[in-house]
Protein backbone atom coordinates (compact mmCIF):
# COMPACT_ATOMS: atom_id res chain seq x y z
CA UNK A 1 0.00 0.00 0.00
CA UNK A 2 3.34 2.20 1.12
CA UNK A 3 4.26 1.58 -2.28
CA UNK A 4 0.85 2.11 -4.31
CA UNK A 5 0.62 5.54 -2.58
CA UNK A 6 3.95 6.73 -3.32
CA UNK A 7 2.98 5.93 -7.06
CA UNK A 8 -0.41 7.29 -6.74
CA UNK A 9 0.35 11.27 -6.80
CA UNK A 10 2.39 11.04 -9.99
CA UNK A 11 -0.05 8.61 -11.96
CA UNK A 12 -2.39 11.37 -10.87
CA UNK A 13 -0.07 14.02 -12.16
CA UNK A 14 0.22 12.12 -15.17
CA UNK A 15 -3.37 11.70 -16.30
CA UNK A 16 -3.68 15.20 -15.24
CA UNK A 17 -1.80 16.52 -17.77
CA UNK A 18 -3.38 13.84 -20.69
CA UNK A 19 -6.45 14.94 -19.99
CA UNK A 20 -5.03 18.79 -20.35
CA UNK A 21 -3.37 18.33 -22.83
CA UNK A 22 -6.83 16.97 -24.60
CA UNK A 23 -8.97 19.68 -23.41
CA UNK A 24 -5.97 22.64 -25.13
CA UNK A 25 -5.97 20.35 -28.38
CA UNK A 26 -9.45 20.56 -28.45
CA UNK A 27 -10.08 24.16 -28.27
CA UNK A 28 -7.33 24.96 -31.02
CA UNK A 29 -9.36 22.78 -33.28
CA UNK A 30 -12.45 24.15 -32.43
CA UNK A 31 -10.57 27.52 -33.17
CA UNK A 32 -9.10 26.73 -36.04
CA UNK A 33 -13.31 25.22 -36.75
CA UNK A 34 -14.51 28.68 -35.91
CA UNK A 35 -11.88 30.39 -38.10
CA UNK A 36 -12.48 28.61 -40.74
CA UNK A 37 -16.15 29.67 -40.21
CA UNK A 38 -15.49 32.86 -39.78
CA UNK A 39 -13.22 33.33 -43.02
CA UNK A 40 -15.70 31.08 -45.19
CA UNK A 41 -18.59 33.44 -44.20
CA UNK A 42 -16.42 36.85 -44.67
CA UNK A 43 -16.65 37.99 -48.20
CA UNK A 44 -18.45 41.29 -49.68
CA UNK A 45 -21.80 40.89 -48.67
CA UNK A 46 -20.76 40.90 -45.14
CA UNK A 47 -18.37 43.12 -45.46
CA UNK A 48 -21.15 45.38 -46.86
CA UNK A 49 -23.14 44.91 -43.93
CA UNK A 50 -20.21 45.44 -41.64
CA UNK A 51 -20.25 49.42 -42.93
CA UNK A 52 -23.30 49.68 -41.61
CA UNK A 53 -22.63 49.29 -37.88
CA UNK A 54 -20.42 52.56 -38.64
CA UNK A 55 -23.39 55.14 -38.36
CA UNK A 56 -21.98 57.05 -40.81
CA UNK A 57 -23.38 58.53 -43.71
CA UNK A 58 -20.55 58.03 -46.04
CA UNK A 59 -20.23 54.41 -45.01
CA UNK A 60 -23.66 53.63 -45.07
CA UNK A 61 -23.38 54.79 -49.07
CA UNK A 62 -20.44 52.41 -49.51
CA UNK A 63 -22.99 49.42 -47.55
CA UNK A 64 -25.58 50.26 -50.15
CA UNK A 65 -23.44 49.47 -52.87
CA UNK A 66 -22.07 46.61 -51.66
CA UNK A 67 -24.66 44.96 -50.88
CA UNK A 68 -26.07 45.78 -54.14
CA UNK A 69 -22.42 44.57 -56.24
CA UNK A 70 -22.28 41.52 -53.68
CA UNK A 71 -24.87 39.67 -55.97
CA UNK A 72 -26.79 38.54 -52.63
CA UNK A 73 -29.87 36.88 -52.60
CA UNK A 74 -30.73 39.01 -49.26
CA UNK A 75 -29.43 42.50 -51.17
CA UNK A 76 -32.87 43.23 -51.91
CA UNK A 77 -34.31 42.89 -48.58
CA UNK A 78 -31.64 44.58 -46.95
CA UNK A 79 -32.04 47.31 -48.95
CA UNK A 80 -36.14 47.56 -48.98
CA UNK A 81 -35.61 47.12 -45.03
CA UNK A 82 -32.97 50.20 -45.15
CA UNK A 83 -35.88 52.27 -47.34
CA UNK A 84 -38.44 51.35 -44.71
CA UNK A 85 -36.78 52.24 -41.68
CA UNK A 86 -36.13 48.49 -40.57
CA UNK A 87 -32.47 47.93 -41.10
CA UNK A 88 -31.27 47.73 -37.37
CA UNK A 89 -27.19 47.38 -36.18
CA UNK A 90 -25.47 46.86 -32.67
CA UNK A 91 -22.14 48.53 -32.87
CA UNK A 92 -20.95 46.20 -30.17
CA UNK A 93 -21.26 43.03 -31.64
CA UNK A 94 -20.90 44.76 -35.31
CA UNK A 95 -24.25 43.09 -36.95
CA UNK A 96 -27.26 44.38 -38.40
CA UNK A 97 -30.13 42.95 -38.91
CA UNK A 98 -33.69 43.04 -40.27
CA UNK A 99 -37.02 43.74 -38.53
CA UNK A 100 -39.56 41.98 -40.30
CA UNK A 101 -43.65 43.28 -40.58
CA UNK A 102 -44.66 40.78 -37.52
CA UNK A 103 -41.32 42.77 -35.40
CA UNK A 104 -39.55 39.61 -35.86
CA UNK A 105 -35.72 40.58 -35.69
CA UNK A 106 -33.93 38.58 -38.80
CA UNK A 107 -30.01 38.38 -39.20
CA UNK A 108 -28.88 40.26 -42.43
CA UNK A 109 -25.74 38.01 -42.67
CA UNK A 110 -27.85 34.31 -42.80
CA UNK A 111 -30.96 35.46 -42.94
CA UNK A 112 -32.22 33.12 -40.15
CA UNK A 113 -34.31 34.26 -37.25
CA UNK A 114 -32.47 35.77 -34.66
CA UNK A 115 -32.84 33.74 -31.52
CA UNK A 116 -32.75 34.37 -27.76
CA UNK A 117 -32.65 38.37 -26.29
CA UNK A 118 -31.64 40.84 -29.22
CA UNK A 119 -28.69 43.27 -28.57
CA UNK A 120 -29.25 46.36 -26.23
CA UNK A 121 -27.20 48.64 -28.11
CA UNK A 122 -29.44 48.02 -30.98
CA UNK A 123 -30.41 51.12 -33.29
CA UNK A 124 -31.85 51.76 -36.96
CA UNK A 125 -29.38 52.59 -40.10
CA UNK A 126 -29.88 56.47 -40.40
CA UNK A 127 -30.98 57.89 -44.03
CA UNK A 128 -30.46 61.75 -45.26
CA UNK A 129 -32.69 63.08 -48.28
CA UNK A 130 -29.24 61.95 -50.39
CA UNK A 131 -29.13 58.62 -48.92
CA UNK A 132 -33.35 58.05 -50.13
CA UNK A 133 -32.41 58.70 -53.54
CA UNK A 134 -29.23 56.30 -53.13
CA UNK A 135 -31.75 53.92 -52.17
CA UNK A 136 -34.48 54.19 -54.51
CA UNK A 137 -31.79 54.10 -56.93
CA UNK A 138 -30.70 50.58 -55.82
CA UNK A 139 -33.93 49.36 -55.49
CA UNK A 140 -34.15 49.47 -58.74
CA UNK A 141 -31.00 48.04 -59.88
CA UNK A 142 -31.58 44.84 -57.44
CA UNK A 143 -35.38 44.94 -59.59
CA UNK A 144 -33.95 45.06 -62.88
CA UNK A 145 -33.88 41.36 -63.16
CA UNK A 146 -37.46 40.10 -61.42
CA UNK A 147 -39.27 37.51 -62.33
CA UNK A 148 -42.17 39.49 -63.05
CA UNK A 149 -42.21 42.51 -65.95
CA UNK A 150 -44.27 45.11 -64.18
CA UNK A 151 -41.49 45.03 -61.43
CA UNK A 152 -38.56 45.45 -64.20
CA UNK A 153 -40.55 48.05 -65.91
CA UNK A 154 -41.27 50.07 -62.69
CA UNK A 155 -37.20 49.54 -61.71
CA UNK A 156 -36.36 50.66 -65.46
CA UNK A 157 -38.36 53.91 -64.69
CA UNK A 158 -36.89 54.20 -61.22
CA UNK A 159 -33.36 54.32 -62.77
CA UNK A 160 -33.96 56.62 -65.29
CA UNK A 161 -34.86 59.24 -62.81
CA UNK A 162 -32.41 58.52 -60.74
CA UNK A 163 -29.44 58.00 -63.43
CA UNK A 164 -27.22 55.89 -60.65
CA UNK A 165 -24.26 55.54 -62.60
CA UNK A 166 -23.88 51.90 -60.31
CA UNK A 167 -26.68 50.59 -62.04
CA UNK A 168 -24.82 50.53 -65.49
CA UNK A 169 -23.67 46.82 -65.13
CA UNK A 170 -27.09 45.61 -63.78
CA UNK A 171 -28.69 47.68 -67.10
CA UNK A 172 -26.47 45.83 -69.82
CA UNK A 173 -27.27 42.30 -68.17
CA UNK A 174 -31.17 42.96 -67.81
CA UNK A 175 -30.93 44.34 -71.77
CA UNK A 176 -28.90 41.16 -73.02
CA UNK A 177 -31.85 39.00 -71.44
CA UNK A 178 -34.85 40.69 -71.57
CA UNK A 179 -37.77 39.76 -73.92
CA UNK A 180 -40.41 41.58 -73.18
CA UNK A 181 -40.31 44.44 -76.39
CA UNK A 182 -41.87 47.59 -73.82
CA UNK A 183 -39.62 46.27 -70.63
CA UNK A 184 -36.78 46.51 -73.08
CA UNK A 185 -37.34 49.55 -74.63
CA UNK A 186 -37.45 51.04 -70.79
CA UNK A 187 -34.15 49.43 -69.82
CA UNK A 188 -32.36 50.97 -73.35
CA UNK A 189 -34.03 54.44 -72.43
CA UNK A 190 -32.83 54.22 -68.30
CA UNK A 191 -29.27 53.02 -69.69
CA UNK A 192 -29.51 55.93 -71.98
CA UNK A 193 -29.95 58.05 -69.18
CA UNK A 194 -26.78 57.10 -67.19
CA UNK A 195 -24.89 57.04 -70.14
CA UNK A 196 -25.62 60.76 -70.80
CA UNK A 197 -24.53 61.80 -67.30
CA UNK A 198 -21.70 59.73 -67.04
CA UNK A 199 -18.31 61.59 -67.02
CA UNK A 200 -16.24 58.45 -68.54
CA UNK A 201 -18.45 57.95 -70.94
CA UNK A 202 -17.43 58.59 -74.78
CA UNK A 203 -18.84 61.55 -77.24
CA UNK A 204 -20.32 59.18 -79.27
CA UNK A 205 -21.92 56.70 -76.41
CA UNK A 206 -23.59 60.16 -75.36
CA UNK A 207 -24.44 61.13 -78.64
CA UNK A 208 -26.24 58.00 -79.38
CA UNK A 209 -27.70 57.89 -75.97
CA UNK A 210 -29.48 61.89 -76.93
CA UNK A 211 -30.78 59.93 -79.56
CA UNK A 212 -32.67 57.05 -77.85
CA UNK A 213 -33.83 59.83 -75.11
CA UNK A 214 -34.90 61.46 -78.13
CA UNK A 215 -36.77 58.85 -79.83
CA UNK A 216 -38.85 58.59 -76.06
CA UNK A 217 -40.19 62.47 -76.89
CA UNK A 218 -42.26 63.16 -73.57
CA UNK A 219 -41.46 65.49 -71.03
CA UNK A 220 -39.39 63.77 -68.96
CA UNK A 221 -36.97 63.42 -71.82
CA UNK A 222 -37.21 67.16 -72.57
CA UNK A 223 -36.09 67.62 -68.74
CA UNK A 224 -33.45 65.40 -68.80
CA UNK A 225 -32.03 66.85 -72.00
CA UNK A 226 -32.41 70.33 -70.87
CA UNK A 227 -30.36 69.49 -67.70
CA UNK A 228 -27.75 68.94 -69.24
CA UNK A 229 -24.14 69.74 -67.46
CA UNK A 230 -21.92 72.30 -68.74
CA UNK A 231 -18.77 70.51 -69.35
CA UNK A 232 -20.59 68.07 -72.43
CA UNK A 233 -19.03 68.68 -75.36
CA UNK A 234 -20.51 70.92 -77.90
CA UNK A 235 -21.37 67.95 -80.35
CA UNK A 236 -23.19 66.55 -77.30
CA UNK A 237 -24.66 69.73 -76.96
CA UNK A 238 -25.28 70.53 -80.21
CA UNK A 239 -27.32 66.86 -79.93
CA UNK A 240 -29.75 67.51 -77.33
CA UNK A 241 -30.28 71.12 -78.71
CA UNK A 242 -31.77 69.40 -81.78
CA UNK A 243 -33.51 66.84 -80.63
CA UNK A 244 -35.18 69.39 -78.01
CA UNK A 245 -36.25 71.23 -80.58
CA UNK A 246 -38.05 67.85 -82.08
CA UNK A 247 -39.57 66.95 -78.67
CA UNK A 248 -40.99 70.36 -78.49
CA UNK A 249 -42.58 70.36 -81.67
CA UNK A 250 -43.96 66.65 -81.26
CA UNK A 251 -45.08 67.78 -78.08
CA UNK A 252 -47.37 70.58 -79.26
CA UNK A 253 -48.74 67.98 -81.75
CA UNK A 254 -49.49 65.51 -78.57
CA UNK A 255 -50.88 68.30 -76.44
CA UNK A 256 -53.47 69.25 -79.33
CA UNK A 257 -54.48 65.95 -79.45
CA UNK A 258 -54.68 65.63 -75.70
CA UNK A 259 -56.81 68.59 -75.81
CA UNK A 260 -58.97 66.59 -78.38
CA UNK A 261 -59.39 63.60 -76.42
CA UNK A 262 -60.21 65.90 -72.98
CA UNK A 263 -62.86 67.92 -75.35
CA UNK A 264 -64.43 64.60 -76.63
CA UNK A 265 -64.55 63.30 -73.09
CA UNK A 266 -66.32 66.29 -71.82
CA UNK A 267 -68.57 66.38 -75.29
CA UNK A 268 -69.80 63.12 -74.28
CA UNK A 269 -70.89 64.35 -70.85
CA UNK A 270 -72.90 67.23 -72.72
CA UNK A 271 -74.23 64.98 -74.87
CA UNK A 272 -75.76 62.88 -72.29
CA UNK A 273 -77.28 65.22 -70.40
CA UNK A 274 -78.46 67.23 -73.59
CA UNK A 275 -79.99 64.14 -75.79
CA UNK A 276 -82.87 63.69 -73.57
CA UNK A 277 -83.80 67.72 -73.42
CA UNK A 278 -83.61 67.71 -77.43
CA UNK A 279 -86.32 65.31 -77.54
CA UNK A 280 -88.19 67.05 -74.61
CA UNK A 281 -87.34 70.17 -75.92
CA UNK A 282 -87.89 69.42 -79.66
CA UNK A 283 -91.10 67.47 -79.49
CA UNK A 284 -92.87 69.59 -77.12
CA UNK A 285 -91.01 72.43 -77.07
CA UNK A 286 -91.11 72.46 -73.09
CA UNK A 287 -88.47 74.22 -71.20
CA UNK A 288 -87.95 71.71 -68.74
CA UNK A 289 -85.60 73.17 -65.87
CA UNK A 290 -86.13 69.83 -63.76
CA UNK A 291 -84.38 67.84 -66.55
CA UNK A 292 -81.20 68.25 -64.29
CA UNK A 293 -82.62 66.39 -61.36
CA UNK A 294 -83.20 63.66 -63.84
CA UNK A 295 -80.15 63.17 -64.21
CA UNK A 296 -79.27 63.62 -60.77
CA UNK A 297 -82.20 60.62 -60.26
CA UNK A 298 -79.61 58.35 -62.67
CA UNK A 299 -76.82 58.75 -60.34
CA UNK A 300 -78.47 57.93 -57.13
CA UNK A 301 -80.60 54.94 -58.46
CA UNK A 302 -76.60 54.10 -59.13
CA UNK A 303 -75.86 54.81 -55.85
CA UNK A 304 -78.59 52.40 -54.21
CA UNK A 305 -77.64 49.13 -56.67
CA UNK A 306 -74.67 49.90 -55.40
CA UNK A 307 -74.99 49.83 -51.88
CA UNK A 308 -77.50 47.18 -52.24
CA UNK A 309 -74.51 44.93 -53.65
CA UNK A 310 -71.79 45.83 -51.63
CA UNK A 311 -74.45 44.47 -48.39
CA UNK A 312 -75.85 41.55 -50.01
CA UNK A 313 -73.34 39.88 -52.09
CA UNK A 314 -70.33 42.26 -53.20
CA UNK A 315 -69.38 39.48 -55.54
CA UNK A 316 -71.44 41.42 -57.85
CA UNK A 317 -69.96 44.79 -57.72
CA UNK A 318 -68.20 44.76 -61.21
CA UNK A 319 -71.92 44.57 -62.61
CA UNK A 320 -73.28 46.78 -60.71
CA UNK A 321 -73.65 49.45 -63.75
CA UNK A 322 -74.96 46.90 -65.56
CA UNK A 323 -77.77 46.62 -63.13
CA UNK A 324 -78.17 49.85 -62.56
CA UNK A 325 -78.72 51.02 -66.23
CA UNK A 326 -81.70 49.69 -66.91
CA UNK A 327 -83.16 50.80 -63.21
CA UNK A 328 -81.96 54.64 -63.71
CA UNK A 329 -83.83 54.22 -67.15
CA UNK A 330 -86.91 53.36 -65.49
CA UNK A 331 -86.90 55.31 -62.68
CA UNK A 332 -86.05 58.72 -64.55
CA UNK A 333 -88.55 57.90 -66.76
CA UNK A 334 -91.69 56.65 -64.83
CA UNK A 335 -90.64 60.05 -62.86
CA UNK A 336 -90.47 62.01 -66.03
CA UNK A 337 -93.82 60.59 -67.22
CA UNK A 338 -95.65 61.55 -63.49
CA UNK A 339 -94.39 64.96 -64.43
CA UNK A 340 -96.05 65.46 -67.85
CA UNK A 341 -99.42 63.75 -66.62
CA UNK A 342 -99.29 66.09 -63.46
CA UNK A 343 -98.21 69.11 -64.39
CA UNK A 344 -96.80 69.77 -68.01
CA UNK A 345 -99.92 68.75 -69.85
CA UNK A 346 -101.45 71.86 -68.50
CA UNK A 347 -98.97 74.32 -69.07
CA UNK A 348 -98.68 73.73 -73.25
CA UNK A 349 -98.61 76.80 -74.63
CA UNK A 350 -97.66 78.93 -71.62
CA UNK A 351 -93.84 78.76 -71.31
CA UNK A 352 -93.04 81.08 -68.54
CA UNK A 353 -95.41 79.38 -66.38
CA UNK A 354 -94.16 75.85 -67.62
CA UNK A 355 -90.60 77.19 -66.75
CA UNK A 356 -91.46 78.49 -63.24
CA UNK A 357 -93.09 74.89 -62.44
CA UNK A 358 -90.45 73.23 -63.59
CA UNK A 359 -88.09 75.12 -62.01
CA UNK A 360 -90.35 75.03 -58.52
CA UNK A 361 -90.46 71.09 -59.22
CA UNK A 362 -86.30 70.95 -59.58
CA UNK A 363 -86.15 72.28 -56.14
CA UNK A 364 -88.89 70.39 -54.80
CA UNK A 365 -87.29 67.01 -56.42
CA UNK A 366 -83.53 68.57 -54.67
CA UNK A 367 -84.78 68.84 -51.10
CA UNK A 368 -86.52 65.15 -51.40
CA UNK A 369 -83.51 63.84 -52.09
CA UNK A 370 -81.41 65.61 -49.96
CA UNK A 371 -83.81 64.91 -47.04
CA UNK A 372 -83.75 60.85 -48.16
CA UNK A 373 -80.04 60.76 -48.54
CA UNK A 374 -78.18 63.67 -46.91
CA UNK A 375 -77.03 66.62 -48.08
CA UNK A 376 -73.10 65.13 -48.40
CA UNK A 377 -71.44 63.30 -51.73
CA UNK A 378 -72.39 59.92 -51.72
CA UNK A 379 -69.22 57.30 -53.13
CA UNK A 380 -70.18 55.46 -55.93
CA UNK A 381 -67.20 52.94 -56.86
CA UNK A 382 -65.83 52.33 -60.31
CA UNK A 383 -66.00 49.07 -61.43
CA UNK A 384 -62.56 47.46 -62.05
CA UNK A 385 -63.27 47.53 -65.82
CA UNK A 386 -63.28 51.09 -65.97
CA UNK A 387 -60.98 51.65 -63.40
CA UNK A 388 -57.16 52.98 -64.18
CA UNK A 389 -55.68 54.35 -67.42
CA UNK A 390 -53.38 53.92 -70.14
CA UNK A 391 -50.83 55.74 -72.65
CA UNK A 392 -51.54 56.37 -76.27
CA UNK A 393 -48.59 57.50 -78.00
CA UNK A 394 -48.15 60.77 -75.35
CA UNK A 395 -51.54 61.16 -74.90
CA UNK A 396 -53.30 58.87 -71.12
CA UNK A 397 -56.87 57.65 -71.65
CA UNK A 398 -58.72 56.54 -68.43
CA UNK A 399 -61.05 53.79 -68.58
CA UNK A 400 -64.10 55.17 -67.32
CA UNK A 401 -63.85 58.26 -69.60
CA UNK A 402 -63.12 55.94 -72.84
CA UNK A 403 -66.30 53.84 -71.81
CA UNK A 404 -68.71 56.84 -71.22
CA UNK A 405 -67.58 57.94 -74.59
CA UNK A 406 -68.17 54.86 -75.99
CA UNK A 407 -71.58 54.14 -73.34
CA UNK A 408 -73.12 58.15 -75.07
CA UNK A 409 -72.39 56.81 -78.86
CA UNK A 410 -74.06 53.30 -78.20
CA UNK A 411 -77.53 55.35 -76.76
CA UNK A 412 -77.13 57.34 -79.48
CA UNK A 413 -77.34 54.78 -81.82
CA UNK A 414 -79.86 53.59 -80.07
CA UNK A 415 -82.44 56.61 -80.02
CA UNK A 416 -81.35 56.96 -84.07
CA UNK A 417 -83.25 53.50 -84.46
CA UNK A 418 -85.90 53.86 -81.94
CA UNK A 419 -86.76 57.07 -84.22
CA UNK A 420 -86.11 55.49 -87.38
CA UNK A 421 -87.61 51.76 -87.36
CA UNK A 422 -90.52 51.98 -84.58
CA UNK A 423 -93.80 52.94 -84.45
CA UNK A 424 -92.99 55.01 -81.67
CA UNK A 425 -90.08 57.26 -83.11
CA UNK A 426 -92.67 57.36 -86.05
CA UNK A 427 -95.52 58.77 -84.57
CA UNK A 428 -92.78 61.00 -82.50
CA UNK A 429 -91.34 62.53 -85.58
CA UNK A 430 -94.83 62.77 -87.18
CA UNK A 431 -95.56 64.89 -84.20
CA UNK A 432 -92.46 67.10 -84.55
CA UNK A 433 -92.73 68.14 -87.84
CA UNK A 434 -96.72 69.02 -87.76
CA UNK A 435 -98.87 68.24 -84.23
CA UNK A 436 -101.98 69.17 -86.06
CA UNK A 437 -101.77 66.96 -88.91
CA UNK A 438 -100.44 64.17 -86.65
CA UNK A 439 -103.60 64.40 -84.44
CA UNK A 440 -106.01 64.65 -87.79
CA UNK A 441 -104.15 61.23 -88.81
CA UNK A 442 -105.16 59.65 -85.16
CA UNK A 443 -101.94 59.87 -83.72
CA UNK A 444 -102.49 60.34 -79.88
CA UNK A 445 -100.69 63.63 -79.30
CA UNK A 446 -101.11 63.45 -75.65
CA UNK A 447 -99.77 59.56 -75.09
CA UNK A 448 -96.79 60.83 -77.61
CA UNK A 449 -96.14 63.69 -75.27
CA UNK A 450 -96.22 61.42 -72.64
CA UNK A 451 -94.11 58.89 -73.94
CA UNK A 452 -91.90 61.21 -75.21
CA UNK A 453 -91.42 62.57 -71.91
CA UNK A 454 -90.90 59.57 -70.05
CA UNK A 455 -87.65 59.00 -73.04
CA UNK A 456 -86.61 61.93 -72.55
CA UNK A 457 -86.08 61.82 -69.13
CA UNK A 458 -85.38 58.14 -69.10
CA UNK A 459 -82.21 59.14 -71.10
CA UNK A 460 -81.07 61.31 -68.35
CA UNK A 461 -81.68 58.81 -66.32
CA UNK A 462 -79.20 56.99 -68.12
CA UNK A 463 -76.20 60.33 -68.06
CA UNK A 464 -76.66 60.20 -64.14
CA UNK A 465 -75.22 56.22 -64.17
CA UNK A 466 -72.14 57.72 -66.69
CA UNK A 467 -71.93 61.18 -64.86
CA UNK A 468 -71.30 58.70 -61.25
CA UNK A 469 -68.71 57.60 -61.99
CA UNK A 470 -66.42 60.58 -63.00
CA UNK A 471 -68.34 63.45 -60.54
CA UNK A 472 -69.91 63.99 -57.34
CA UNK A 473 -72.92 62.56 -56.52
CA UNK A 474 -74.73 65.14 -54.51
CA UNK A 475 -78.40 67.00 -54.45
CA UNK A 476 -77.05 69.46 -56.79
CA UNK A 477 -75.31 67.19 -59.64
CA UNK A 478 -77.86 68.28 -62.31
CA UNK A 479 -77.27 72.01 -61.62
CA UNK A 480 -73.94 71.78 -63.34
CA UNK A 481 -75.56 70.62 -66.72
CA UNK A 482 -78.40 71.86 -67.19
CA UNK A 483 -77.13 75.68 -68.57
CA UNK A 484 -74.64 73.58 -70.81
CA UNK A 485 -77.62 70.95 -71.99
CA UNK A 486 -79.65 74.27 -72.98
CA UNK A 487 -76.80 75.89 -75.02
CA UNK A 488 -76.09 72.41 -76.85
CA UNK A 489 -79.31 71.96 -77.85
CA UNK A 490 -79.82 75.63 -78.80
CA UNK A 491 -76.37 75.63 -80.93
CA UNK A 492 -77.08 72.05 -82.36
CA UNK A 493 -80.64 73.03 -83.16
CA UNK A 494 -83.50 72.16 -81.16
CA UNK A 495 -85.11 68.81 -81.85
CA UNK A 496 -82.18 67.31 -83.68
CA UNK A 497 -80.12 64.56 -82.64
CA UNK A 498 -77.39 65.01 -85.51
CA UNK A 499 -77.13 68.99 -84.03
CA UNK A 500 -77.20 68.20 -80.58
CA UNK A 501 -74.06 65.59 -81.07
CA UNK A 502 -72.13 67.94 -83.60
CA UNK A 503 -72.62 70.67 -81.07
CA UNK A 504 -71.88 68.76 -77.44
CA UNK A 505 -68.93 67.65 -79.47
CA UNK A 506 -67.74 70.94 -80.59
CA UNK A 507 -68.18 73.07 -77.37
CA UNK A 508 -66.46 69.86 -75.43
CA UNK A 509 -63.56 70.45 -77.58
CA UNK A 510 -63.78 74.17 -77.79
CA UNK A 511 -63.65 74.44 -74.19
CA UNK A 512 -60.89 72.56 -73.99
CA UNK A 513 -58.65 74.42 -76.19
CA UNK A 514 -59.43 78.02 -74.55
CA UNK A 515 -59.17 76.57 -70.94
CA UNK A 516 -55.06 76.62 -70.88
CA UNK A 517 -55.34 80.34 -72.14
CA UNK A 518 -58.31 82.03 -70.70
CA UNK A 519 -59.19 79.34 -67.49
CA UNK A 520 -62.34 77.35 -67.03
CA UNK A 521 -64.68 80.15 -66.29
CA UNK A 522 -63.16 82.95 -68.74
CA UNK A 523 -63.83 79.81 -71.51
CA UNK A 524 -66.80 78.97 -70.21
CA UNK A 525 -68.00 83.05 -70.49
CA UNK A 526 -66.18 82.63 -74.08
CA UNK A 527 -68.26 79.76 -75.44
CA UNK A 528 -71.49 81.55 -74.30
CA UNK A 529 -70.56 84.74 -75.70
CA UNK A 530 -70.09 83.15 -79.27
CA UNK A 531 -73.01 81.20 -78.94
CA UNK A 532 -75.18 84.07 -78.99
CA UNK A 533 -73.58 85.99 -81.57
CA UNK A 534 -73.69 82.44 -83.14
CA UNK A 535 -77.82 82.65 -82.91
CA UNK A 536 -78.13 86.10 -84.14
CA UNK A 537 -76.86 84.92 -87.63
CA UNK A 538 -78.90 81.42 -87.65
CA UNK A 539 -81.79 81.39 -84.87
CA UNK A 540 -82.38 77.70 -85.53
CA UNK A 541 -78.74 76.15 -84.98
CA UNK A 542 -76.42 74.47 -87.13
CA UNK A 543 -79.23 71.96 -88.22
CA UNK A 544 -82.34 73.42 -88.23
CA UNK A 545 -85.72 71.24 -88.21
CA UNK A 546 -87.56 70.71 -91.65
CA UNK A 547 -91.46 70.79 -91.58
CA UNK A 548 -94.74 72.92 -91.93
CA UNK A 549 -95.16 73.35 -88.57
CA UNK A 550 -91.68 74.27 -87.70
CA UNK A 551 -91.68 76.63 -91.04
CA UNK A 552 -94.90 78.24 -90.04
Amino acid sequence: MRALGRFAPNAGTIGMRALGDRFVALLLSLGLIAALVTSARAGPYEDALLRFTADSFGETIEGINGVVASGNPLAATVVGALQGGRLLFSAQSKRVFIKDPSDRLIDAATGQPVAGSAPADLAPVRLNNRLRGIVQAALGSLTLMAPDPAKRLEAARAVFKSRDANALPALDQAIAKETDSRVKQALIEARAAVVLYLDSASEADKIEAVAVIRQRGDQEALGLLSGLPASASPAVKKAAADAITSIQNSLVVWTALQNTWYGLSLGSVLLLAAIGLAITFGVMGVINMAHGEMVMLGAYTTFVVQEVIRTRNPALFDYSLAIAIPLAFLVAGFVGILIERGIIRFLYGRPLETLLATWGLSLILQQAVRTTFGPTNKDVGNPSWMSGSFDLGQITITYNRLWIIVFTLLIFVGLLGLLRFTRLGLEMRAVTQNRAMAASMGIKTSRIDALTFGLGSGIAGLAGVALSQIDNVSPNLGQGYIIDSFLVVVFGGVGNLWGTLVGAFTLGIANKFLEPFAGAVLAKIAILVLIILFIQKRPRGLFALKGRAVEA
